[in-house]
């Protein structure tokens, strides 16, 4: 069985991924077939795990590959929080947010209302592909102590389930004020090692 965990980004998705690794009878990645197209995407190995925010983009492409056949998360973290952090990284090379704003809503202003409804329209896709399977979780990540184990043992994992937990203690991946990536861009340009 193959394991999905949908989110929006800027969710825990790190921190779930990261967990898992401490799975000894799975694979798992975070998002590791990002840059792969057509059945490349989709072509996971049995037993694996994906954590991949992307793929709330491409339902209709994991339903004819996986269907009803793979459980599936759907990772949720606080929608004020998630947003907030999403703006924070309007301006990254590869900005799913700024997509998203400037792309698919066709805005140029970096609002936060942008960030915010990004965060509902992917919940919402996400709770619509995922109402007619029957292999599913909602994760709220404010409760990753108390849900983990209880994932774990849906999926029957092996490993260490306490080191798994121990993950959502720590922080990855955390978005830096806009100003201090600005900042680190800047430099990260100057260089010439980097032309």
């Amino acid at each position: 069985m193959n394991v999905f965990v949908l989110c929006t980004g800027r969710s825990g998705s790190t921190a779930f991924h990261r967990a898992c690794l401490q799975i000894t009878n799975y694979t798992a990645a975070h998002e590791g077939k990002t840059s792969e197209v057509g059945e490349a995407r989709f072509s996971y190995p049995d037993r694996h795990i994906e954590v991949d925010n992307r793929l709330s983009w491409l339902l209709g492409r994991l339903d004819e590959a996986f269907g009803d056949g793979a459980f599936y998360v759907h990772l949720i973290r606080d929608v004020d929080h998630t947003s907030s952090s999403f703006h924070k990284r309007w301006a990254g090379r590869y900005s799913i947010i700024r997509a998203y704003g400037e792309g698919v809503l066709r805005r140029g202003d970096q609002s936060e209302e942008i960030s915010r409804d990004y965060c509902h329209t992917v919940n919402a896709n996400i709770s619509h592909f995922l109402k007619d399977k029957s292999k599913t979780m909602t994760f709220q990540l404010e409760e990753a102590s108390s849900r983990f184990p209880e994932f774990w043992e849906r999926i029957g994992a092996e490993g260490d389930v306490e080191g798994a937990v121990g993950e959502f203690d720590m922080r990855h991946n955390p978005s830096a004020d806009p100003g201090v990536r600005a900042y680190a861009r800047s430099v990260w340009r100057s260089r010439s090692w980097f032309r």
